[in-house]
């Protein structure tokens, strides 16, 4: 094992060409170092900054990983694990340069437990991959960020989606993982019953970690069963405030909503012209119910009673998958499509979660803040969770412009910690919003995150420059 040093980690030319080559001698043609492969597994989904590894390997088993990380463990090299590389804030940059380690090859199911509702997978399969295989035995996952992302990525950002509001987010329905740490051991965090009261969370500490305490090489999931129906719709309304209010008092009400999403007008502006729909540009909510047909069809029937109280209506609803998932795809595409409201122009995506009972005032506030500020920034949210999200489109050669939105985040983080809320619902830290982490959580509890990351990384190698500084 490597010697414990708690010196800052720097990026060492010599040290990583060292443990480049020996990895090349290992590996082969599995080990990359073209620029052009390097550039794309640094960020390159939104303004942060690309900073590519020096190089990247593709494992193909645990092991693999394990011998990769503990090559890079003797020459103190960084590793920063690799899944689709979708995620917003600079997750995958390599500021210390060091080893990318991209998991694509390592995407088998390797069990599935149907009586059980769980299964055990590699960590590059990715949803749509995963839910295409479940799909003859009755069950899913039912966790949806909208990317089609590696399960290994959504547990490592504790990852949400449409569907939180019914079924949770990731913390709460991964069972358990297998974590290569930073000596190369592996750790396996939990067994498959559905509940322990053996120990620590060692599952959920990792889950959200980021990559900075280990690699995940394999996940044990929680499924749900395909319901028997399905109905979804779209509901406008006169303002989002009487949105967020529709949405707070459907949850309230006790309707199992399975998605509540709210668009902004011109959000549904950009979404019409990208994914050709015709909806009335106005503030909507997109909504889905699960259950037998009886009750979705009750639950459709109660929201559409619940949207007249607020002005909003009709809720014009529908069981028929094609067009369900038309309207779902436009729902997953809503950032790709806000570039039509702007060609040319750069996305900045941000998103803050407060409760439910602020999220009104928060969103209006928000808007009055995008207006004031002569901002173009759609809003879409999971307003049945309390978490929205913004698309800032910035030209991204204009300093002036660039200050303005950085300022507009900055306000907009304030606001949702004011309200007792979060930096980031679902987002994660990543390089983006570290800055966040100490008026959200206070020294003792950030103290004690950078307490748990030098126990486990005694040299820091771990995704270094995410979350927090070490130094």
């Amino acid at each position: 094992m490597p010697v414990v040093t708690s010196a800052p980690l720097r990026r060492d030319p010599k040290a990583i060409e060292a443990a480049v080559g020996v990895l090349a001698a290992r590996f082969g043609n599995r080990l990359v170092t073209s620029q052009a492969v390097r550039q794309q597994h640094g960020n390159t989904v939104t303004w942060i900054e690309n900073q590519p590894p020096d190089a990247v390997v593709f494992p193909q088993s645990t092991e693999d990983v394990q011998e990769i990380v503990r090559i890079c463990a003797v020459h103190r090299v960084p590793v920063i694990p690799f899944g689709t590389g979708t995620s917003l804030e600079g997750h995958v940059n390599a500021p210390f340069g060091g080893v990318s380690i991209d998991v694509r090859d390592m995407n088998r199911v390797l069990a599935v437990h149907a009586e059980d509702l769980d299964c055990v997978i590699q960590p590059g399969i990715t949803r749509k991959a995963l839910n295409e295989y479940l799909r003859d035995q009755g069950v899913f996952f039912p966790i949806d960020p909208g990317a089609d992302a590696s399960l290994g990525g959504m547990a490592a950002t504790r990852c949400s989606g449409t569907n939180a509001v019914r079924y949770g987010t990731m913390k709460d329905n991964v069972l358990s993982l297998k974590v290569v740490m930073a000596n190369g051991e592996l750790m396996t965090t939990a067994r498959r019953a559905k509940k322990s009261s053996a120990g620590y969370d060692l599952t959920r500490m990792v889950v959200g970690s980021e990559g900075t305490l280990g690699v995940i090489t394999e996940l044990t999931l929680k499924l749900s069963g395909i319901p028997e129906a399905i109905s979804g719709g779209t509901c406008p309304f006169p303002s989002v405030e009487a949105c967020c209010n529709a949405a707070i008092m459907t949850i309230q009400s006790g309707i199992p909503v399975a998605r509540i999403e709210l668009l902004d007008a011109l959000q549904v502006r950009a979404v019409n012209l990208y994914s050709k729909l015709g909806l009335v540009e106005t503030p909507m909510l997109f909504l889905e119910f699960h259950g037998t047909e009886g009750s979705v069809a009750e639950q459709s029937e109660r929201f559409g009673e619940i949207a007249e109280e607020f002005g909003g209506g009709p809720f014009e609803w529908t069981v028929r998958p094609e067009e369900r998932t038309k309207l779902w795809e436009a729902r997953h595409n809503a950032a790709f499509s806000t570039f039509t409201l702007r060609p040319g122009a750069s996305m900045i995506p941000t998103d803050v979660c407060v409760p439910i009972s602020r999220l009104a005032e928060c969103v209006t506030e928000t808007q009055r803040d995008i207006a004031e500020s002569n901002l173009i920034a759609p809003i879409v949210g999971h307003v049945g969770d309390g978490n929205f999200h913004l698309t800032l489109l910035v030209d991204m050669q204009s300093p002036d412009e660039i200050k303005v939105a950085k300022a507009f985040n900055e306000r907009l983080v304030e606001r949702a910690l004011a309200m007792d809320g979060t930096c980031t619902g679902e987002h994660g830290v990543g390089q983006g919003k570290m800055k966040y982490l100490l008026a959200e959580h206070g020294a003792p509890a950030l103290e004690a995150m950078r307490a748990i990351k030098r126990a486990l990384d005694p040299q820091g190698i771990m995704n270094p420059g995410k979350i927090f500084a070490l130094s």
